[in-house]
C-alpha cells in the first residue's frame, strides 16, 4: 500500500460514490491522504491500513431504533468495544440495533463494509444523526473510507467538524463510550 496526497489521478474504474467523495472534499479545500487496498475483512487487514495512514481508522456503525424510524451513524475508536446499552441511555433511544444494508444504501449511498462519515454528504434529508465518541474528537486525525471499502482516507478531525459537517448540514452529538467488559 502506498500513501497518496488527495484523489487518484485516474478515476476510471472507480465507483461514482467514491469519485463524488473526492469531488466534495476538493470543493471544500479539505486536504487528505489516501491509500488503496483490498477489501479489509478482518482486524489484521485494518491494522495494516492504519499503519500506512498513520492513524487508527474509526469504527463506523450504522444503527437504528427498533421501529426503524431513527437512524444513527456512530464514530468510535476502532479499538473500543461497542455496547448498545451504553449508547442508548445517552441518546434516549432504547433497543438500538444495526440498520440493514437497504437503509444504509438509501440514506448514505454506502454498502456494508464501507460505512463512513463521508456518507453524510449523500443524506440530503438529514435522516441520520451523527454520534461521535469523545475520544475520536480528541485525535488530530480521522481515518475513514471514501464511501467504498477499497480505499481509506486520513483527514484532520478539525476539517471534518468545521468544514465537512457544516457543508452537509449535519450536526453531531458527542457521546462517552467506555467500551470495556
Amino acid at each position: 500500500m502506498v500513501l497518496y496526497d488527495g484523489r487518484p489521478e485516474d478515476v476510471s474504474g472507480r465507483l461514482p460514490r467514491e469519485v463524488r467523495t473526492y469531488d466534495f472534499l476538493d470543493e471544500l479545500s479539505i486536504p487528505y491522504k489516501r491509500t488503496d487496498h483490498e477489501r479489509a475483512d478482518n482486524m489484521e487487514a485494518c491494522y495494516e491500513i492504519d499503519k500506512v495512514l498513520g492513524v487508527l481508522i474509526c469504527k463506523n456503525l450504522f444503527l437504528c431504533n427498533r421501529q426503524k424510524t431513527k437512524f444513527y451513524l456512530l464514530m468510535m475508536p476502532g479499538d473500543k468495544k461497542f455496547k448498545t446499552k451504553e449508547l442508548s441511555s445517552q441518546i434516549g433511544s432504547a433497543r438500538l440495533s444495526f440498520a440493514d444494508a437497504e437503509a444504509m444504501l438509501e440514506y448514505l449511498d454506502i454498502e456494508p463494509g464501507a460505512v463512513s462519515v463521508m456518507g453524510l454528504m449523500n443524506d440530503k434529508e438529514h435522516a441520520v444523526q451523527l454520534l461521535i465518541d469523545e475520544d475520536v474528537l480528541k485525535g488530530e486525525y480521522i481515518g475513514c473510507h471514501p464511501c467504498v471499502c477499497t480505499s481509506s482516507l486520513k483527514l484532520r478531525t478539525a476539517d471534518i467538524v468545521e468544514k465537512f459537517l457544516p457543508a452537509t448540514g449535519h450536526e453531531y452529538k458527542t457521546v462517552h463510550l467506555v467500551g470495556e467488559d
